[in-house]
């Protein structure tokens, strides 16, 4: 696999040897988030506090956007980042401003294998994994996130970005669903083709652990969006506005 970069008015974007884009980064403004759907990912902080989360797994660097908003914006979080190629890493570092701080740990491996692994629960679990010609391998797969709801901790959240050439996501959120035990939807997709879906554990009856019950009006919604740009200047409410249209905002509130 090849590692390119390419530059293009002002935005720096990075590729997997083919044309498909793996990640971007506005030169003038490298801490912000350029892709509409890498800003749609940070829709779980809209669910929390601003002191939430504390412990985020990454799997996937790209060009380590995610990364860096949230070690900027959420200084409480430790961020833990599976990436399966160290050059991507490299890349991330020379081109894209990926900081050197303890607070980042980046792991060279498989995302499904270190999910089997590891015994630590999150907060917030992000995937974003594709390779250059966007398919996700073993990280769209049932077993996957059954892997990933084990990982979570009782408030947790699991974000994932979905990529469909036919913009046909049914069966993978099919799969979360059953994965999470309902606790599952899927934003509806940008223009990119991408779609955001968000999962979190089941309350009860649940192997080790339960879930907690999430329930946020439509007009909380938009109060958390008005408080994230501006304490970070990122823009929810486009997103939010979509979501209104949508059937997971029925009567107004948002049920997950």
């Amino acid at each position: 696999m090849n590692i390119d970069i390419s530059e293009e008015a002002g935005v720096r974007y990075l590729h997997f040897g083919s044309s498909w884009i793996q990640g971007a980064m506005r030169i003038a403004r490298p801490f912000a988030l350029e892709l509409e759907y890498t800003r749609e990912m940070m829709v779980p902080l809209l669910l929390h506090g601003d002191d939430w989360p504390r412990s985020v797994l990454q799997i996937g660097l790209g060009a380590a956007s995610v990364t860096k908003f949230l070690h900027r914006h959420r200084p409480q979080a430790k961020i833990t980042v599976v990436e399966i190629d160290p050059r991507v890493e490299a890349a991330a570092r020379q081109f894209f401003k990926l900081p050197d701080d303890p607070r980042i740990s980046i792991r060279h491996g498989d995302g499904a294998d270190f999910v089997i692994e590891s015994r630590q629960r999150y907060d917030l679990i992000l995937v974003d994994g594709f390779d250059a010609q966007a398919r996700t391998g073993r990280l769209d797969t049932l077993p996957f996130y059954l892997n990933c709801r084990a990982r979570l901790a009782a408030d947790g959240l699991l974000c994932v970005n979905l990529l469909s050439r036919r913009r046909d996501f049914r069966q993978s959120v099919a799969r979360l669903e059953d994965a999470f035990a309902g606790r599952a939807i899927a934003f509806p997709s940008c223009d990119s083709g991408n779609a955001i879906a968000l999962a979190t554990i089941a309350v009860s009856p649940a192997p080790s652990h339960k879930g907690i019950p999430l329930r946020i009006t439509f007009s909380d919604l938009k109060a958390a969006a008005l408080h994230l740009k501006k304490t970070t200047g990122l823009n929810l409410l486009p997103t939010l506005a979509r979501l209104a249209e949508s059937r997971h905002l029925a009567g107004g509130v948002l049920r997950l």
